[in-house]
This record gives structure tokens, C-alpha cells and sequence, in this order.
């Protein structure tokens, strides 16, 4: 088994972990340039719309993709072009609906004189432009994925990053454009990345004619549940941002000072979506064969190795926390530093629980019970939602919200191990077992 698990290293997590590394690298020099070109306040702004825009889509996407994955793996040519087809009809009409929903609600805004922060109002603005440039490449990466073709998904994605990272270096040096310009650039890429899936007929507008309606509502009838799970997993992170952005006390500074460690938090996870997008076709080809033992196989080498390889990440950044702030966020954020390096040190915590909870989600999707890995993901944001309250309300405190964070996922991890086991037994013994076994291989494979 640890054969195949160092082949499969080599192989497709490879290219999916090199991916999103690349993508994240130079996503993280962006928010590093903007950190520094934008004021305290105007980044809050930044961070409220950005992070309003990707729980959008979410929502748009969470409806096909973990279904259209799942279908698309095992797929021909015909049916291939008809999923292809469905899913962009279903997200243009999705991006019509929110677009109506976003303009509606900012011109009552402005009748009605209300008082929204800046981030919020930015969002309704700019949203709707943002969701149709984003349109065809977002719906390309489901074929991407479905294929394990990692390399043409990084070139995509990086495509539209290192576009706009470009474009922030020749701002910081030059420009000096301000927050609207940096959003207008952004949308603008976007649209270029979605062009370029387009013209290869990855995303499906060719396919338009090939839909069929009972292809559709298949989709749909999956997607309620993992549009649900992913809206809800998107709420856990998201959920934090949203409300200290509508407290007076801590608003838009807030929200940046906020921003810092989780942005460090979100690097320390690239491995695990990595390891995820690879995981889940495999779980799910094991499960549509009747090989349930096979894809329990799959979740304890997964859950087990990504959390010990989280180990020696977490422990380096626990120690090194005031300078990765440093590092990230400038000289303008040293004197919250203490404060800052305590929500990371809070957050390395976090990263540690994880592995088990992303990959029991993973399975439960995986064995087509996707109701319950929903179940889960809404209690841990229902939990994550009222923490939240208490700590920016009650005790006005941003270390308070990031404890909350670890609780929610000790909440999914007992979830997640209660609903699995409505399906097939599993234990955590046997998973730390996988663990031990993995690593006296390795060190076996590299012993002279």
C-alpha cells in the first residue's frame, strides 16, 4: 500500500499539490504587494469583497462541480459534452439570478440611504461583472479535476494570478491606483482566463446544445447537498470576516489585522486541498465499484500522512509566528504584532485537525451521502456562526474568534466520524496505524 501511495506522490498529487503551490505563491505575493499599497482600511475593504466574492461562488459552483467530478470521471465522449453543456447552462442562469439580486439590492441601498461598509457596497457593484468573467474557467476545472490533468489546471489558474500580480508590481512602483482601479484589473484578468477556456471548449459554452434536462436535475438533485456543504464549509472561514466587518468597534481595520494569519493559515492548507482534489475521484471510483473497503483503505493513508506531514509545518510556524506576520503583512501591522502572532499560534492548532476532518467529509461524499456530510458542515457553521457573535460582540476579541475555529473542527470531527460510521466502520486507531506504517517506509525507502 505504501508503494502506491509514494507512486501516487509522484504522480497526480504531484502535479495537483505543484499546482495549487504556484497558484497560492504567487497569490501570496499579491497579498503581500497589497498589504503595502493599500491603507489599513481600504485592505479590510479588499479582503470583505474578495472574500464575499469567492463564498458567492461557492454557491455558483458548489451545484455542479462535486457532482459533475464524480460523473465526468468515468464518462464518454457523448455524455462528457452533455455535463459539460449542463453545468455552464445551470451557472449562467445562476449568474443572471445573482446579478438581478446584487444590482436590485444596491439601488434600494441607495434609495434608502443605508449605511453599508464599504466592502459590502463594493461587493454589490462589482460582483456581478466578476461572476461572468469568472464564468468559463471556474466551470473548466471540474473537466480538469475529473481528468487528474493538474498541469493544464495550474496553467489557468496561474494564467489569471500572475496576470494580476503583474499588473500589482507595476502599481506599487508606479501606478499608484487605488482600490476600485485594483478591482476593475482583477475582473479584467479573469475574463482573459475564461476567454483562452473558451476557445479550447473546456468550459462547455459549445456544448450548449448537447444539455438535456434529466442531465440537469441528476446534477442538481447531487448538488443541492454539496452546494449546501461547500456554502456551509465556505462560512466556516468566511463567517469570520463577515462579522467583524459589521462591528463598529472592530470594522474594516479589523477585518485587515484579521487577515494576516488567516492568509498564513490558508498556506498551511494547500496541501490538503491538494491531496483532497486527488483523493476524491479515487474514493469515489472505489465506492462506484462496490469497493468499500478499498475506499476505507484510501481515507486511513490520506487522513494519516497529510496529518503527519502537517506536523513539523506546524510546529516551525508556531515557533516562527511574529516573523511569518512580519513577513506577510509589513512594517505597518508591528504594533498588533503580539496580538497577530497569538491568532496564528491559535490557527497552527487548527491546521492539525484538518486532515481528518477535510477527508471524512471527502468520504461521505464519496459512499453518495452527501446529505450527511452536509448535516455536518451546517452544524459546525451554526457553531462557528454563534462564537463568532460572542466574540466580536460580547468580548470584542479577534483571539476569541480564532478559538472558535479549532472548536468548530473538533465538532466536525466527531460528526464526521458519526456519520461515516452509518455506513462502514471506522477508527481512528487504524488511521494513526496507516500513520506509523507510512513513515517506518519512508524512512526504510531513504535508509542508504
Amino acid at each position: 500500500m505504501i508503494r502506491k501511495l509514494l507512486k501516487l506522490g509522484r504522480e497526480k498529487n504531484l502535479a495537483s499539490l505543484l499546482s495549487n503551490v504556484s497558484v497560492a505563491f504567487s497569490g501570496l505575493l499579491s497579498f503581500v504587494l497589497l498589504t503595502r499599497q493599500l491603507p489599513k482600511e481600504s485592505f479590510g475593504d479588499w479582503v470583505l469583497f474578495i472574500t464575499l466574492a469567492t463564498f458567492v461562488d461557492l454557491l455558483r459552483f458548489g451545484l455542479t462541480r462535486t457532482a459533475a467530478v464524480r460523473e465526468l470521471s468515468g464518462a464518454d465522449e457523448l455524455l462528457r459534452k452533455r455535463l459539460l453543456g449542463a453545468t455552464f447552462r445551470i451557472n449562467l442562469a445562476l449568474v443572471l439570478g445573482i446579478s438581478v439580486l446584487c444590482w436590485s439590492f444596491l439601488f434600494l441601498v441607495k434609495i434608502g440611504q443605508i449605511q453599508l461598509a464599504q466592502g459590502y457596497y463594493l461587493f454589490l457593484v462589482w460582483y456581478p461583472l466578476l461572476a461572468f468573467a469568472n464564468l468559463s474557467w471556474n466551470n473548466a476545472l471540474a473537466l480538469f479535476q475529473a481528468e487528474q490533468n493538474f498541469r493544464r489546471m495550474m496553467y489557468i489558474r496561474l494564467s489569471n494570478v500572475v496576470l494580476f500580480l503583474i499588473f500589482l508590481v507595476f502599481n506599487y512602483w508606479f501606478f499608484h491606483y487605488g482600490l476600485t482601479a485594483i478591482i476593475v484589473v482583477n475582473i479584467a484578468v479573469n475574463f482573459i482566463s475564461g476567454v483562452a477556456c473558451t476557445l479550447k471548449k473546456w468550459d462547455g459554452l459549445f456544448f450548449l446544445g448537447y444539455a438535456r434536462r434529466d442531465v440537469e436535475r441528476r446534477l442538481v438533485n447531487f448538488g443541492k447537498y454539496s452546494m449546501g456543504t461547500l456554502i456551509s464549509s465556505s462560512l466556516l472561514k468566511s463567517a469570520d470576516t463577515f462579522i467583524i466587518g459589521l462591528s463598529p468597534f472592530l470594522g474594516s481595520a479589523g477585518i485587515a489585522m484579521y487577515a494576516i494569519p488567516l492568509k498564513l493559515t490558508d498556506l498551511l492548507g494547500i496541501p490538503l486541498h491538494s491531496f483532497s482534489m486527488t483523493a476524491y475521484p479515487r474514493m469515489s471510483k472505489k465506492c462506484l465499484e462496490g469497493d468499500i473497503l478499498g475506499a476505507r483503505s484510501i481515507f486511513y493513508t490520506y487522513s494519516g500522512a497529510v496529518t503527519l506531514l502537517f506536523l513539523p509545518v506546524a510546529l516551525v510556524s508556531f515557533v516562527f509566528a511574529e516573523e511569518l506576520i512580519l513577513l506577510l503583512g509589513g512594517t505597518e501591522y508591528k504594533e498588533s504584532l503580539h496580538l497577530l502572532a497569538v491568532i496564528f499560534r491559535v490557527f497552527t492548532v487548527y491546521v492539525l485537525l484538518l486532515p481528518i476532518d477535510r477527508f471524512t467529509g471527502v468520504l461521505l461524499d464519496s459512499l453518495n451521502k452527501p446529505k450527511y456530510n452536509l448535516y455536518k458542515v451546517l452544524f459546525m457553521a451554526s457553531a462557528n456562526i454563534l462564537v463568532d457573535l460572542l466574540a466580536v460582540f460580547v468580548f470584542k476579541s479577534l483571539i476569541a474568534v480564532a478559538i472558535g475555529t479549532v472548536f468548530f473542527t473538533l465538532l466536525g470531527i466527531f460528526l464526521g466520524f458519526f456519520y461515516v460510521r452509518r455506513e462502514l466502520q471506522i477508527h481512528i486507531r487504524e488511521m494513526f496505524l496507516e500513520s506509523i506504517l507510512f513513515v517506518k517506509k519512508l524512512k526504510s525507502n531513504w535508509a542508504p
